[in-house]
């Protein structure tokens, strides 16, 4: 049993990650929240913690954002958007079990110190920014990570708040060559 509870974006999505993995999952309802759910989810943060888990999508990442704004110490678990997409849809209902469990235990807190560990220079020299699969490269890397993806510049925010060591990034790095 995860002790977090794990935040999700609709009901399909409670239905998926109850069935991949023993936890408490709640739903924001798309942005159909109100002040009182996110002053809830506070109070949950507070006592055993919360993963966001939402949609890889543009609204997914909105509501993310939103929801970390609000609520401190919370962690973040991502489906990469191939995991998670069926029949022209995409969305965390669509995860295999065992995705869902990968995305769960890659979950990070955001770090609340500011982190320059790395910088725009290490993007571009590892092929990750400019050129022609720095695009795909970026998918893979942060699925492997577990910090899913995103364009350049957030993917550099997201190495630096979710604590990636150089370590971690260079052997990531590595397995790009034999991920799927």
């Amino acid at each position: 049993m995860i002790k977090e509870i794990i935040v999700v974006e609709g009901k399909d999505d409670i239905a998926a990650v109850k069935s991949a993995i023993e936890a408490e999952v709640i739903a924001t309802g798309g942005f159909g929240y109100d002040r009182k759910f996110i002053e809830n989810l506070k109070v949950i943060a507070e006592k055993r913690g919360i993963i966001i888990l939402t949609d890889p999508d543009h609204a997914g990442e909105n509501i993310r954002k939103e929801l970390s704004k609000h609520i401190k110490n919370c962690k973040h678990a991502f489906l990469p958007q191939g995991k998670a997409f069926k029949k022209g849809d995409i969305g965390v209902e669509n995860a295999t079990k065992e995705d869902i469990i990968e995305a769960i235990r890659k979950a990070r807190p955001v770090i609340s110190e500011k982190r320059k560990e790395f910088s725009k220079e290490d993007l571009i020299r590892q092929g990750l920014v400019g050129t022609t699969n720095s695009k795909e490269k970026r998918e893979k890397l942060g699925d492997i990570l577990g910090i899913g993806y995103c364009n350049g510049k957030q993917f550099l925010n997201r190495l630096n708040n979710f604590g990636i060591t150089r370590e971690e990034f260079l052997k990531a790095l590595e397995r790009i060559e034999d991920y799927e």
